[in-house]
């Protein structure tokens, strides 16, 4: 199997960074096309000059990369054969001890983060892990481990290999397939994008099939690059591989659509075997991105569709203002399945769990906000960068004119009745405004319910007497702090949730009432 969760040679930073040379492996420019590029690693230089960071002294367990106690990774997950090796750390598989079940190990060598930049590049790509979490098409992050070697990201494993692998072996797909797996990468395109990340390195070695199988998911991996984004922010740093660089990242001065070009540039190596872009060495493949000339007379490019070959033009346009979106593409006539658009809108991760928690009965509300409250630092930075983002007068809440603002800033389009629902049903606290927990709470991946120690103190937060049970009377005084305490929405709660009906609500009622709903939340074993 190929590299699962491919490294990439350099986590570096932002100071006068260059992409790695491709090498040798081009072609002379009057030859005829060139092979497909063959894998590349992304080496990011970093300023030699600047300061190191000075490690935290050992004795306080706290790592200095995710900024919280130190946890032995080996004591929860045994370590098997090596998946791949990159410049920082090694893939491994490995297998929880108890469960049995297998995972990815991307383990990044604590030595080998020396700069400043390096921790913040590998603490951001947690971050954003855990913020594009429980996507069809992104490879799951299922947790963060820190010890004194080490930082050890453990991820869903993927057996199908790599998507190069997978063009190298098939030379070039029909229009059909290429269509399915191009969905499939704008679908991660628009997802990141919609929740205010982008990629930069949207590459085939980059997607993973899950399985073996013709019709394997495909998985979006490697955010060592990404970062988070608003509207209208440029980036100037030069990062990427050459072969998928778009010309504004090569020009210093771009945004999200960069994203959208690497895409097209897959989609035209999808249907034709070869990059868009080719010569010798590093700063030929340059040269020919900003010229931007596309070819489209040598084989198989005649007998592909024009639908086809105007999709790809207009993700490669030069300007990104004229480049489509990812809606724009995912509606295109050659994109859809079948040819036929779906009635359903396209999703918006954000504005899709807040009607999930729109849904919700009060106490799995409250019980969630108490759960926001103790999750960490790297699982709600995106998140938090998200509010920030809508909280525009900084007051620390979002009020019903923000985020009637905010939301089309995400991709979608709401009536005020409907804006005004979901405000209404993220503020718990009923005050009228969406204070930075609420909207947390409102908006966070339901596997956060995975991890047991959330639910057992959510399940203490209401259990005041410390009985093993939720009586009636600590049902109402917990929800009328939140103005929720009403005779009706307590009987209400305990007839839905009291399943042996005894008046009260145990630890395994509650649990079942928390997970009941949320397809992708695994339960875990039952609390003695």
């Amino acid at each position: 199997m190929g590299n699962c969760n491919g490294l990439p040679a350099l986590y570096g930073g932002s100071t006068a960074p260059a992409i790695e040379s491709q090498g040798g492996g081009g072609q002379s420019t009057s030859g005829p096309p060139p092979p497909p590029p063959p894998p590349q690693t992304d080496a990011i230089t970093v300023n030699p000059t600047e300061k190191p960071v000075v490690p935290r002294p050992l004795s306080s367990g706290i790592g200095r990369v995710l900024g919280r106690p130190m946890e032995d990774v080996r004591s929860t997950y045994i370590f098997g054969r090596e998946l791949g090796r990159g410049q920082f750390g090694v893939t491994y598989l490995v297998t929880h001890r108890e469960t049995k079940e297998r995972f990815a190990c991307k383990s990044i060598s604590a030595r080998k983060l020396f700069h400043r930049d390096d921790v913040e590049d590998v603490r951001r790509e947690v971050q954003i892990m855990h913020h594009l979490t429980g996507h069809r098409n992104i490879v799951e992050l299922k947790g963060a481990f820190e010890d004194r070697q080490s930082v050890n990201l453990i991820m869903e494993l993927c057996e199908g290999g790599e998507l190069f692998d997978r063009i190298i072996a098939k030379g070039h797909y029909s229009e059909r397939a290429a269509a399915a797996l191009c969905r499939e990468i704008v679908t991660v395109v628009h997802n990141c994008h919609t929740m205010g990340v982008m990629h930069r390195d949207l590459k085939p070695e980059n997607f993973l099939f899950l399985n073996t199988s013709e019709n394997s998911p495909l998985k979006a991996t490697d955010f060592g690059l990404s970062v988070f984004v608003k509207p209208g922010k440029k980036f100037g740093d030069l990062v990427g591989s050459a072969y998928y660089v778009a010309p504004e990242v090569l020009k210093r001065s771009y945004g999200a659509e960069a994203d959208i070009w690497s895409a097209g540039v897959i989609l035209y190596i999808l249907l034709s075997g070869v990059p868009p872009f080719w010569a010798e060495n590093e700063q030929g493949i340059f040269d020919a991105v900003l010229r931007g000339h596309i070819d489209f007379s040598s084989d198989p490019w005649p007998s592909i569709s024009s639908g086809a070959k105007e999709l790809v033009k207009k993700m490669l346009r030069a300007d990104p203002k004229e480049r489509l979106s990812a809606v724009e593409i995912l509606n295109h006539p050659w994109i859809r399945e079948d040819g036929v658009a779906s009635d359903a809108p396209i999703d918006i991760t954000v504005l899709s769990r807040m009607k999930q928690f729109r849904a919700m009965n009060k106490l799995k509300k409250v019980a969630l906000k108490v759960i926001a409250e103790n999750l960490s630092e790297e699982e709600i930075m995106g998140l938090k960068e998200m509010f920030k983002s809508m909280d525009t007068d900084n007051s620390g809440t979002i009020t019903f004119e923000e985020l009637k603002a905010g939301l089309p800033k995400l991709g979608t389009k709401l009536s005020e009745s409907e804006v005004r629902q979901l405000m209404e049903a993220a503020d718990v606290d009923g005050n009228g405004a969406i204070d930075y927990i609420e909207f947390i709470t409102a908006t966070m991946h339901m596997n956060r319910m995975e991890k047991e120690e959330h639910l057992y103190k959510a399940f203490e937060y209401f259990d005041e007497d410390k009985s093993g049970y939720i009586t009636m009377e600590e049902l109402e005084q917990a929800l009328k702090k939140y103005n929720m305490g009403d005779e009706k929405t307590i009987k209400e709660i305990i007839a839905e949730v009291d399943t042996d009906h005894d008046g009260k609500i145990n630890y395994e009622e509650f649990v079942a009432m928390m997970k009941k709903g949320n397809p992708d939340v695994v339960t875990n074993r039952r609390r003695k």
